[in-house]
């Protein structure tokens, strides 16, 4: 089968296409026949070695992280999956691989894909889900009646972040363009902010809780509006001691996180508030009650035009590395 792998950590974002064997899987695995592999920007922190403090591979690795499919054989203590059945996961970090032809997958981290979306616009929907899905229920531990703002929130990720918050009892508030403004306010936000005309800064306080999907610029901004005990959740900024604690980490790794973490921990603790740290894992069980929310809130995760094939491996890595999308990038097998 044809798989695009990289021979060791590099700068250059590039991936080399070889034929290997189909893998053989182990009682507790489904071996998938892939339709689509979702490119993300973790790819470009796997290839550059950004992420092995956190999972170092062995190579050579097959790359990517998420995929929807086809099962074509299952292991001996499989339930609930059979041949024939179509599914969408995010591939657990310790063993990705979805940009090849077939993949041994664990019975645990995939999900029956959602009946309102195909093979394409499914391959979109498992890694912002369930970094939604955790980010809300895990780090934040949101309580109905409290508010989240999500600035940045009118993309991907607040497609499914927001009809998951409101699914929960929160009250939403989202900055965003002015063109995503109707669409976003449709699928549930209660207050929207313009950022080309407003500063979500000057408008907001006493906020229960924020997810920072732009970064450390816009860190003491969002700690500004958060009220005493708030959190701050952020998938961009970096990790920090907490995280390490929480993924086990341990010995002179947890002493690097603590110290890259410092800045923004110490800003929290003077604000009264805390700052959590993302890493989204696979989460089989997860994706069955996304599956509801997608279906139910008719969410179709938005794909960029651009149609790839596995030979165009590299035009779809520098596509997302460029950072100029229209959707989430997409392989098609």
């Amino acid at each position: 089968m044809k798989a695009a792998q990289i021979a060791k950590y590099s700068k250059s974002i590039a991936a080399e296409v070889n034929d290997i064997p189909i893998p053989e899987i182990n009682d507790n695995e489904v071996l998938v026949k892939v339709k689509v592999a979702a490119v993300n920007p973790l790819e470009m922190l796997i290839i550059t070695g950004s992420v092995k403090l956190i999972q170092d591979y062995e190579f050579p690795l097959t790359l990517g992280n998420e995929l929807t499919g086809v099962i074509e054989k299952t292991g001996k203590k499989v339930k609930g999956f059979k041949v024939g059945d179509a599914i969408y996961l995010r591939l657990p970090l310790a063993k990705i691989g979805a940009f090849a032809e077939y993949a041994a997958i664990d019975v645990d981290a995939i999900g029956h894909l959602p009946g309102n979306l195909d093979f394409v616009t499914g391959a979109a929907a498992p890694l912002t889900g369930l970094t939604a899905y955790q980010g809300l229920h895990e780090e934040l531990e949101a309580e109905a009646g409290e508010t989240i703002f999500i600035p940045g929130g009118s993309g991907s990720f607040g497609q499914m972040a927001i009809p998951i918050a409101k699914a929960m009892g929160l009250k939403v508030i989202v900055s965003g363009n002015s063109q995503a403004r109707e669409r976003t306010i449709e699928i549930g936000a209660d207050q929207y902010i313009d950022y080309t005309t407003e500063n979500y800064w000057e408008l907001l306080s006493d906020i229960d809780y924020v997810i920072d999907a732009l970064g450390p610029d816009e860190f003491d901004h969002e700690l500004s509006i958060l009220k005493q005990g708030g959190r701050l959740l952020s998938l961009r900024t970096g990790p920090n001691k907490r995280f390490a604690v929480d993924h086990k980490i341990l010995g002179w790794k947890q002493k690097l996180f603590a110290v890259a973490g410092a800045k923004y921990d110490n800003k929290a603790r003077k604000k009264g508030v805390q700052y959590r740290f993302i890493f989204v894992r696979s989460d089989g069980a997860q994706l069955e009650k996304l599956k509801k929310i997608i279906e139910d809130n008719r969410i179709v995760p938005a794909v960029d035009p651009t149609e790839f094939r596995i030979e165009d491996i590299n035009k779809a890595l520098n596509l997302v590395a460029q950072g100029h999308t229209k959707g989430k990038v997409v392989i098609r097998f």
